[in-house]
């Protein structure tokens, strides 16, 4: 006689795999939720009370209904749906370059391109007195891009080192060097906050500026730590690399963008500038963790390996330097003194 019976499915492992399943979708829901409530807190009406009117709104109706609401798929949908209107309108927010702005980002760069002549407007050369004290100054200065000779990147630590800001800078054979700043562009009154910096709150900004300015004076007066990596670039890489910023800049003056803490940065986008001119390194979390920044370019060979990398570092610390040479017009050539130089044959 046959037996028809099968085994019974493990019902208590199925109720498990459902609740991980259950809680996990929780998890992602909330955190959705959570988003939409700052969304609408940060970029939402600019009366504060209704912003956040309607951010506590958002976050206390969607939760109830993941809450209470049953069937518990028609909730997850509702809440997908008020996610997806809240969105839409985050993305539709237009970025202006209108605003009542501080004064060291008042003025808008571009740059004329006629053959090797680069003519650059609204270059930064703000005297600095004292902290407060300043002179604006904005020029134009023309480069020849035939006497392009290096390219090196700056790091800036003001507190945890897990975090850096970056900044590019091009040296010329005549002793000229523009440096580019990327960063958010602050309204008067207005302050950089990292959260902030997820939302549409900032737009986006190139400094382009003399390195006694942009350099300088974060040494003198803002207390930070400042690292010089010369780096292993030609000519031809370098130069188009400055080109391609040059576009991105022109594209800015005309067509603003945001600013963003993780896709718009001051490391990520020069990474998107480096991937337009050649096949892209791999993804790394250095990237975004960009206090590491440095490191990565040690292991990918694009700095100086003929030394120990935390030799390189401390060699490569500029701050005592920009400290003494601030206010010099040789600042540029006293910074870069008995750095390790992977372009120089005899560099020890």
């Amino acid at each position: 006689m046959t037996n028809n019976l099968q085994t019974p499915p493990d019902q208590p492992r199925l109720s498990r795999r459902r609740a991980a399943l259950r809680g996990l979708l929780l998890v992602l829901l909330a955190g959705l939720i959570a988003w939409g409530g700052a969304a609408l807190w940060f970029d939402g009406p600019s009366t504060r009370w209704l912003a956040g009117l309607l951010a506590t709104g958002f976050i206390i109706t969607m939760s109830a209904l993941l809450l209470w609401a049953r069937p518990f798929h028609r909730a997850v949908f509702a809440v997908l749906a008020a996610f997806v209107i809240v969105l839409s309108w985050w993305l539709l927010i237009p970025p202006r370059n209108d605003r009542d702005w501080r004064p060291e980002v008042a003025q808008l760069p571009s740059a004329t391109i006629e053959g090797n002549l680069v003519t650059i407007h609204n270059v930064r050369n703000f005297g600095y007195h004292s902290e407060t004290d300043v002179t604006e100054r904005w020029e134009t200065r023309t480069y020849d891009l035939d006497r392009l000779r290096a390219f090196d990147m700056f790091l800036f630590y003001w507190g945890p080192t897990l975090y850096a800001h970056t900044i590019a800078s091009w040296e010329f054979g005549d002793g000229n060097h523009v440096a580019v700043s990327i960063g958010a562009r602050k309204e008067k009154g207005e302050f950089y906050s990292a959260l902030r910096g997820f939302f549409r709150q900032y737009e986006l900004y190139y400094v382009v500026a003399d390195e006694r300015d942009v350099i300088g004076a974060r040494a003198k007066y803002r207390g930070e730590r400042i690292y010089l990596y010369r780096l292993k670039s030609s000519h031809e890489r370098a130069r188009a690399l400055l080109l391609d910023y040059l576009r991105e800049i022109n594209r800015l003056a005309e067509s603003p963008d945001w600013y963003n803490a993780i896709t718009h940065n001051c490391t990520t986008t020069i990474q998107h500038h480096a991937d337009q001119i050649a096949a892209g390194q791999p993804w790394s979390w250095k990237l975004i963790l960009n206090g590491y920044v440095d490191e990565l370019g040690w292991e990918r060979g694009m700095i100086d390996t003929s030394l120990p990398f935390a030799e390189l570092r401390r060699r490569s610390e500029i701050t005592e330097k920009a400290k003494a040479a601030f206010g010099d017009p040789a600042f540029s050539r006293r910074i870069r003194e008995g750095l390790p130089d992977p372009r120089t044959p005899s560099r020890q």
